[in-house]
């Protein structure tokens, strides 16, 4: 349905990310992955959405020169947790301070999408919250040198052992939380 709305733009996944390719193909869109280095660094005074809507917007600015078919699509995905963000974890000590904070609490899981073409473009953003149940320094420690979570916002994903054991409840999309609001990016695209 979708890959016959979209025969006649040339997609353009701009991410690296094996969950978000997974999600295109498992909606059938044809497409193809350009990833381009881009400093993701925002002003300090953005909060929440305002981040990954910027930063999905600064990662398009990286394709000029669109072809009047092209279609570029880039996302953004942050951990939000008491007014701060949690972006990927560098190394084991960083992972394990942020499971620690997310034990036991609720967090919200942001991710902002941006479908730019030569002509327009349009942003969106989905917001998940996630609850945590208590997490035990042995169960965090297991979960980091098992999983390496440290290509993921918040340092975990929901799809792996942590979130089999740890996360109580959601509200909102649990594909949002893996990186990609799956059910707004088909409508929005459907509309083109």
């Amino acid at each position: 349905m979708l890959s016959q709305k979209l025969k006649n733009y040339n997609v353009i996944l701009a991410s690296g990310s094996p969950r978000r390719q997974q999600f295109f193909k498992d909606l059938g869109i044809d497409f193809s992955i350009q990833v381009k280095e881009v400093e993701e660094v925002y002003p300090a005074h953005l909060q929440g959405s305002e981040i990954t809507d910027y930063l999905a917007d600064l990662k398009s600015k990286a394709f000029t020169n669109l072809a009047t078919n092209d279609l570029v699509i880039t996302s953004d995905t942050i951990v939000w947790l008491e007014n701060k963000p949690l972006e990927k974890a560098k190394n084991e000590s960083e992972a394990f301070e942020m499971l620690q904070k997310l034990s036991d609490k609720k967090h919200e899981v942001i991710t902002s999408v941006s479908i730019k073409s030569a002509h327009f473009q349009k942003i969106f953003n989905d917001t998940t919250q996630v609850y945590f149940k208590k997490l035990t320094d042995e169960e965090i420690l297991f979960y980091i040198k098992n999983y390496q979570p440290f290509d993921k916002a918040g340092a975990y994903g929901i799809q792996e052992w942590i979130g089999f054991i740890g996360i109580e409840k959601i509200e909102g999309s649990y594909f949002n939380v893996m990186g990609l609001p799956v059910h707004k990016l088909y409508e929005e695209l459907m509309k083109l």
